[in-house]
């Protein structure tokens, strides 16, 4: 599948767009997590924990999922491939982690964090509050470093295609120079 040069633009734009929203939205958690685990007012822990709590039931799963379905178009859909290029192969696979994990890990503990600060208890376990969004931020400025810097060459099977590629192409330019008019 090969997209078009619009359908490709587009694709990336909406790309580009998710993974910075994912981004900030992390930001955004990292900044309420330290904000509830640092004040002393319960009034301001109640409202950063609810705050973390509807950024992660409503914005961070479908923008995951946004940056995860447009990334893998992307690169389904251009010569990068998914498998081709070791960098585009361990973004794939570390935005579908970071996309699990936002589901699995970081909507549950933020959960708990709400009932406790509910209940009247004060937020004491840093590891559940602000862990999760910072290790999303290391991965998601991680993958952002991939996607600028593109390292690591191809994969083997990227390898295979294109010495597959370099050989269909010189038996094309050996039998092409080759016609002769023969009548």
């Amino acid at each position: 599948m090969k997209l078009s040069r619009p359908a490709r633009r587009v694709t990336l734009v909406v790309h580009a767009v998710g993974a910075a929203g994912w981004l900030g939205l992390t930001l955004g958690l990292v900044a309420l997590a330290l904000t509830a685990l640092s004040t002393e007012s319960h009034a301001a822990t109640e409202a950063a924990v609810r705050s973390m709590k509807v950024f992660t039931d409503w914005l961070v799963l479908p923008i995951a999922l946004l940056t995860l379905l447009s990334g893998l178009l992307l690169s389904l859909g251009t010569p990068w491939g998914l498998a081709r290029h070791r960098w585009v192969h361990t973004k794939f696979w570390l935005t579908l982690v970071a996309t699990a994990a936002s589901a699995f890990a970081l909507r549950p503990g933020i959960n708990d964090a709400v009932a406790t600060v509910a209940a009247g208890d004060p937020v004491t376990d840093a590891a559940d509050l602000a862990a999760g969004p910072l290790v999303s931020l290391g991965a998601y400025v991680f993958m952002t470093v991939l996607s600028v810097l593109k390292p690591w060459g191809l994969t083997r099977r990227g390898r295979k295609r294109r010495d597959q590629m370099r050989r269909a192409s010189a038996h094309k330019r050996v039998d092409g120079g080759d016609v002769r008019q023969t009548a």
